[in-house]
């Protein structure tokens, strides 16, 4: 149809009208008919091409004309191209057969259209290794141990008197200068079994800042068989701590300056005291001095690092051992080893005796007269003493009779801890703990010990 309302011309402008036109009965079926399917697939790429493209709906009128031979205008001005007719729409081209072309009956075959395939899923990813953990090992020896590995009785307690609890352990560590230090106080299986309260004690304590802070390690032992024996050792720790840390100045001074025979006449000073205190306190409970009484065993770690002299002293059983070169050396003094080793790349100041001892030291602490009556007796242990200088890869480790006795009585558990810490990084806390509760059949009391690695 033109602009003008004129009747249409041109064959594509016949098969516009004749479509359209109702008075155009429907040519019925085909010579070869059209199934369902195809139908469906007619109509479906005729609504979803865009418009004029092939198989798709006619373009709208008024929009671009299809070139040919007949849109050239004529020499009167009138021709096809004044007419507003659209272009043919060509009839859509079904896609080639994917199956068989015809069917049993002779007729073609229907044709399909296959769903995209679904998409491939990106590979899993490799599975995670998981760290490989150790089993913490439990016991060493013949075989474990009567008890069990893990506390069953809590101590009794009582309720006006809450302060005196015990845990059953207390874990503990710094790092200062060179050394790295770990400690751990645990409470034995025999004292686990019964319900007793752990008669060890762990003191740890930083007097002073910078290099020329002092670090102390103190542990006691309270005796067997008492009833305030855990007292007894918590009691000596603090006032050791107490005298060490109002002398920290002086102590400090004397270690880097390598005065040995002034250091030990001065920690026993302190320790003949603190222990007097103890002996004290016993009397004014009216206790037997054996009866509230306690070992005690000290080690003084310089924060300076150019200095590695370390100090160990104090009265009683227990060890000192050291870990160096991939061997252990027991190092502990013995009774009669009333001066200890000397202090390696130190000499001894002159006005010492030839022994190496001076007769006196003063740290600064008057020496009244004994407020006790009687006075304090001495210790009935002798008291030890060992400075010595410490070399980059050492361990050092001090501890009480709980670990000290299974150290020397099974040789199984130096093997095992030489194992473990032949490491040169120190280890953790939790690594530390599980190593000093490595079991020993025949060996039940508490154990404390502090070690020191050496950077």
């Amino acid at each position: 149809m033109s602009q003008q309302g004129g009747r249409p011309a041109g064959h594509s402008d016949d098969w516009w009208g004749q479509l359209y036109d109702d008075t155009t009965e429907d040519t019925g079926p085909t010579r070869t008919p059209e199934s369902l399917d195809d139908r469906f697939a007619s109509a479906s790429g005729a609504v979803t091409a865009p418009p004029g493209a092939p198989g798709g709906l006619p373009a709208p009128r008024g929009g671009p004309r299809a070139a040919g031979p007949d849109a050239t205008p004529r020499a009167d001005g009138t021709g096809p191209a004044s007419r507003d007719a659209g272009p043919v729409p060509s009839v859509r081209t079904p896609p080639p057969p994917t199956g068989p072309t015809t069917s049993a009956t002779g007729a073609p075959a229907p044709t399909f259209t296959e769903p995209p395939p679904p998409p491939v899923p990106p590979p899993p990813a490799p599975p995670r290794p998981n760290p490989v953990t150790p089993t913490p090992l439990h016991h060493v020896g013949s075989g474990p141990p009567t008890y069990e590995p893990e506390p069953t009785a809590l101590p009794p307690a009582d309720p006006d008197d809450l302060g005196g609890l015990v845990a059953d352990t207390v874990l503990d560590g710094a790092h200062y200068g060179a050394c790295t230090l770990r400690a751990a106080s645990v409470r034995g299986d025999s004292a686990r079994y019964r319900g007793e309260p752990r008669r060890d004690a762990l003191f740890t304590a930083r007097f002073g800042t910078g290099d020329t802070a002092l670090v102390l390690v103190a542990m006691a032992t309270g005796a067997r068989a008492t009833a305030g024996a855990h007292r007894a050792a918590a009691e000596v720790c603090q006032w050791i701590g107490r005298a060490v840390g109002r002398s920290q100045a002086r102590l400090a001074e004397d270690i880097r300056a390598g005065r040995r025979g002034d250091l030990k006449s001065g920690l026993h000073r302190l320790t003949d005291r603190s222990l007097g205190r103890l002996r004290a306190s016993a009397a004014e409970q009216g206790l037997r001095p054996d009866e509230y009484a306690a070992t005690l065993r000290c080690l003084l770690l310089p924060a300076d690092p150019g200095c590695r002299t370390r100090v160990f002293f104090g009265v009683g059983a227990g060890g000192l051992f050291r870990l160096r070169d991939g061997a252990w050396q027991d190092i502990e003094p013995q009774a009669g080893e009333i001066t200890g080793e000397p202090v390696l790349s130190f000499g001894s100041p002159p006005a010492e005796t030839r022994a190496g001892d001076r007769l006196t030291m003063d740290l600064g602490i008057p020496t009244p007269p004994s407020p006790y009556e009687p006075a304090p007796e001495p210790p009935r242990e002798p008291f030890r003493f060992r400075a010595s200088v410490a070399r980059p890869g050492d361990t050092l480790l001090m501890c009480t009779s709980g670990l000290a006795e299974p150290l020397r009585g099974e040789p199984e558990l130096p093997a095992h801890l030489r194992e473990r810490w032949s490491s040169p990084q120190p280890p953790g806390l939790a690594a530390f703990l599980a190593d000093t509760q490595v079991r020993v059949k025949g060996y039940a009391d508490d154990r404390t010990a502090a070690a020191v690695w050496e950077a």
